[in-house]
């Protein structure tokens, strides 16, 4: 029972003067009453304290009480009156609570929907006569103090009036939700502004005519489309036009409060409205695509992609202030770009140095109602916003509400009562709106805005909408929704209602109306005749940021090995800083063990591991002005316990990251422990990747495995953005890989998925087995002039295999990457080596072990490194070696899963290419599975020992 409600049942004529009295004592000392009373008097709501702070002294009018019947005595002679006329006390606090009703539920009520097709059902919480107040009762007046304040004026009103008032404000256009919040502060600045800004008188005249040029150009595109384009696909914004208006509010608020660049991310519905019209893409480019023209100049490579997934960015002027506005380009999986939007938000944030607050860049993300219900990733993005590794500063999100999902109804795209109710897991406000009512639209827009710059938090715009035609243009939804749509085919255009609002209200005339559609169709009738002579003339993707950077040429990616060595002297002061904590620092014994460790590595030259390799990659970028950022589950440790990157202090628990100590003038690196989420922080870290080539971007899965909860942005964004949007990444994905008995969720990182992924020289993806490799391909990363993703199958076991080391020499001046590793070993003369077995990884550890173990001379071990690109000239050289070996490809995997299937042809034309006599590889490895990996740590064993043996032929191969 809320406290207001145990008061009311308290209330009655003998005992309000002792709760008075006793609310006035705790007041001014909480511990002078009974602790049962303090918790009841520190919950109640604001108003409902001022109404007890005014019955203190009260004299009370002898009339029955509306609540309890009960005769209220008469005042004592001379007390002070705590509303004229001798009103009960009672009747204040039952008014407080209809208030708090309609703050809470009044959104229930409101007139969302224009079609008229939902009539909100009366709510019992909204009766006032739930609280008392019969019909009879509505004329009385009702002590309400500052209750409603600026609403109502005086300290008294009627209670119609008092109804009337709360309607106008949350039951009318627009339907609120914010009470569920627990922050005081933000709940209180809603109410004050939702009460107090009386928006419906405050609209200028030059305001509404900026909403109706919005509309014009807003309808009229889609107007001039669907007459020029009959039947062609484009995700028209029929029926939502007003979310133009609501996009230019937001931002000229944003503009002027000192925003200076807007990141967008969407859907279909509406792009090319936007593109057009919000972020100025050229009408003639438009039309062009609709010709079959493209988006990019002839000579840029790429497939390209359809004209609803494109971006494009621009810069604007607004009130003099200068704002860069982007919008992303996003596939067919509609939410997938809410996470890349942040992400590329926190980068330009942190280049910026806009660090503190989060205020001067933000995003605004626009949701379908079905999608922003339906796909989780919602929920992922949502859930970061107030993390500090990825926090924004708020986001604002705009949901354009078709109230329909392609052919499904809201009672069956989501559970509860709107398809916004995920945003209450973060109490994020809700504003919803009526899309018919422009003015409500544009007045909630600019308070979103005010909110998240007020807050730094997300805020949800729901403009309640419709839409004129099916899911696309070539749909028929009369199918599925015959009633809807016989409403909209009756319904006018929001651009009709509001141009006859203000030629109602002489804003303007109907030929100025008239004079202004014209204009802009003649604009857009010039631009469709030029659109057929019209050729881009440059792309943007290498322009700011960017520039001095290259698209690659096909075949040039694959002799990528630029050297990446760093001076002995600098590694070393790498591995001082690594090595060490401040003489105050707490250090887990454990760790100091290990710190010792790296000290001695630096002082012998040798064993260097796989964490102290990545640590030395990591700070010799840092020395070089290169931030680096690095977020994943559990990843400042390690999964394995391997990295330590972040450490701990024992008795006080503050952290301290060695790397960003190795000297003075430093570039930093920010190591965050995400949440438990794959396909939010991925693609919140490729977002950040799109920023700044000169960082670099890590994400670690915590097992490789786990990376299947992200395929969306690998398949969409990481694989292919380059060859669709002309978007590079240098993004890295760390993927702990290796078979070790841990069962099938805990062995394969899947590399199969991405080799399938591979093709036009999209990305590296490798499979390093030594720390030197893994630091040159990390500096690979940041010296090549183009940048490409790199997938990177990493070790598990072999983070503390003694043989999976290298020495202090393999990272020095002139070493570099190393796609395929030869033989190690001194073998008898390449002409006796019958055998060549080629593999990948960590296998290549235990069949070096065994081969060691039983003194086999006549079989050499070649790794690949790298996967792709292809190395194929530097594995001819190899196998020129052995011109007359057999040669076995082995894998630890599956033979459905892992490289096989990738590689064999290739191997044959680098035995092609090494005019080698063998023929085709030979696989080696496990069995086809439906499971990548066994459970049974025995039959595990058993079968690891098969194909080492097998590959190395000292058991018959089938």
């Amino acid at each position: 029972m809320a406290a207001s409600d145990v008061l009311v049942t308290a209330l009655n004529g003998a005992n309000i003067a002792y709760l008075a009295d006793l609310y006035a004592r705790w007041a001014k000392d909480h511990k002078s009453v009974d602790p049962s009373f303090d918790t009841l008097f520190g919950s109640l709501e604001d108003e409902e304290a001022a109404v007890l702070k005014d019955a203190v002294g009260a004299s009370w009018a002898p009339r029955p009480s509306i609540i309890t019947g009960e005769e209220k005595p008469a005042p004592a002679k001379g007390a002070k009156g705590a509303a004229a006329g001798g009103l009960a006390a009672e009747d204040s606090l039952a008014i407080a609570r209809l208030v708090r009703a309609f703050r809470e539920y009044g959104h229930l009520e409101a007139k969302l929907d224009p079609l008229g097709l939902k009539e909100p059902t009366a709510r019992e919480e909204l009766d006032p006569e739930t609280y008392g107040f019969a019909e009879k009762d509505l004329g009385r007046d009702v002590y309400i103090g500052s209750l409603l304040s600026p609403l109502l004026d005086g300290p008294s009103a009627k209670v119609s009036d008092v109804v009337d008032a709360l309607r106008g404000v949350y039951c009318h256009s627009i339907g609120a939700e914010y009470m569920y919040a627990r922050n005081h502060e933000q709940r209180e600045w809603l109410r004050k502004r939702l009460e107090g800004d009386n928006w419906q008188s405050s609209v200028t005249v030059d305001e509404q005519k900026a909403i109706l040029k919005n509309l014009t150009e807003a309808e009229g595109f889609e107007t001039f489309c669907q007459k020029r384009y009959v039947g062609a696909k484009r995700f028209g914004l029929e029926g939502g036009e007003i979310s133009i208006p609501s996009l230019h509010a937001i931002i000229d608020q944003a503009a002027a409060q000192g925003v200076s660049s807007v990141t967008i991310g969407m859907a279909h519905r509406g792009r090319l409205n936007t593109l057009v019209n919000v972020v100025r893409k050229p009408y003639v480019a438009i039309f062009n695509e609709f010709a079959g023209g493209s988006f990019k100049p002839d000579d840029v490579a790429g497939s390209g992609d359809v004209k609803y997934h494109l971006g494009s960015s621009t810069d604007v002027e607004v009130g003099g202030h200068s704002v860069h506005i982007a919008l992303q380009p996003n596939p067919s999986h509609l939410e997938a770009v809410d996470p890349v939007v942040c992400g590329k938000v926190r980068a330009i944030q942190d280049d910026a140095g806009d660090t503190e607050n989060r205020s001067g860049h933000m995003g605004i993300i626009i949701h379908g109602d079905a999608a922003f219900a339906g796909q989780g990733v919602v929920y992922e993005t949502l859930s970061m916003s107030q993390l500090k590794g990825y926090r924004t500063g708020g986001t604002i999100h705009m949901v354009v509400n078709n109230q329909v999902g392609f052919t499904t109804n809201p009672e069956n795209g989501h559970s509860g009562i709107y398809g916004t109710d995920v945003a209450k897991s973060i109490e994020a406000p809700v504003l919803h709106v009526n899309g018919d009512d422009a003015e409500a639209v544009i007045y909630v827009s600019r308070l979103a805005q005010d909110y998240r710059q007020a807050f730094a938090s997300d805020i949800i715009l729901d403009i309640v909408c419709y839409r004129r035609h099916g899911h696309n243009e070539t749909d028929e939804p009369a199918f599925t929704q015959p009633v809807m749509y016989k409403a909209i085919a009756a319904h006018e255009t929001p651009h009709t209602l509001y141009s006859k609002k203000l030629v109602a209200a002489g804003v303007v005339s109907q030929d100025e109306v008239q004079a202004q559609w014209d204009a802009f169709f003649n604009k857009l009738d010039e631009d469709y005749k030029a659109a057929q002579s019209y050729k881009v003339n440059k792309a943007d993707w290498l322009e700011g940021g960017w520039s001095g950077l290259i698209a690659p040429t096909t075949g040039k990616v694959e002799a990528a090995y630029p050297e990446t060595g760093m001076a002995l002297d600098k590694l070393r002061k790498i591995g001082a800083a690594i090595s060490k904590v401040p003489d105050d620092f707490d250090l887990n014994s454990k760790i100091a063990r290990q710190l010792k460790a790296k000290a001695k590595m630096f002082d012998t030259g040798e064993g260097f591991d796989w964490a102290t390799g990545e640590a030395m990659g990591f700070g010799s970028l840092l020395l070089e002005n290169h931030r680096v950022r690095l977020s994943g589950e559990d990843c400042q440790r390690g999964t394995f316990s391997q990295r330590h990157a972040t450490l701990i202090d024992q008795t006080n628990q503050s952290q301290y990251t060695p790397l960003n100590h190795i000297q003075d003038d430093q570039a930093k690196i920010e190591i965050w422990n995400s949440f438990l989420s794959e396909y939010g922080v991925l693609g919140f870290e490729y977002g950040y990747s799109l920023r700044n080539p000169k960082t670099l971007v890590l994400w670690e899965a915590q097992f490789g495995d786990f990376a299947n909860c992200a395929q969306v942005i690998i398949d969409q964004f990481i694989a292919s953005g380059e060859t669709k949007w002309l978007r590079m990444s240098g993004l890295v994905m760390l993927l702990p890989h290796g078979y070790e008995g841990q069962g099938p969720e805990h062995s394969s990182a899947r590399l199969e998925r991405y080799l399938q992924l591979c093709a036009e020289d999209n990305m590296f993806v490798c499979n390093i087995t030594t720390p030197a490799n893994y630091f040159h391909a990390l500096r690979r990363q940041l010296k090549l002039d183009y940048r490409k993703p790199l997938i990177l199958m990493e070790p598990k076991s072999l983070l503390r295999h003694k043989l999976a080391v290298s020495e202090l020499s393999d990272f020095g001046p002139g070493t570099r990457f190393q796609p395929v590793l030869g033989e190690i070993d001194a073998l008898g003369p390449d002409a006796d080596i019958d055998r060549v077995v080629i593999c990948s990884g960590k296998v290549y550890y235990d069949l070096l072990a065994e081969r060691r173990e039983k003194e086999l001379k006549n079989v050499a071990i070649i790794r690949l490194e790298q996967l792709y690109p292809f190395p194929e000239s530097a594995l001819a050289e190899e196998l020129k070696r052995y011109p007359k070996a057999q040669i076995i490809w082995c894998q630890e995997e599956t033979e459905n899963g892992g490289a096989w299937h990738f590689a064999d042809r290739r191997i044959e034309k680098a035995l092609v290419a090494a005019k080698h006599q063998a023929g085709r590889p030979q696989y080696v490895g496990r069995a086809a599975a439906a499971s990548p990996a066994t459970g049974l740590a025995r039959i595990y064993a058993a079968e690891q020992a098969d194909l080492v043996e097998r590959a190395l032929g000292l058991k018959k191969t089938d």
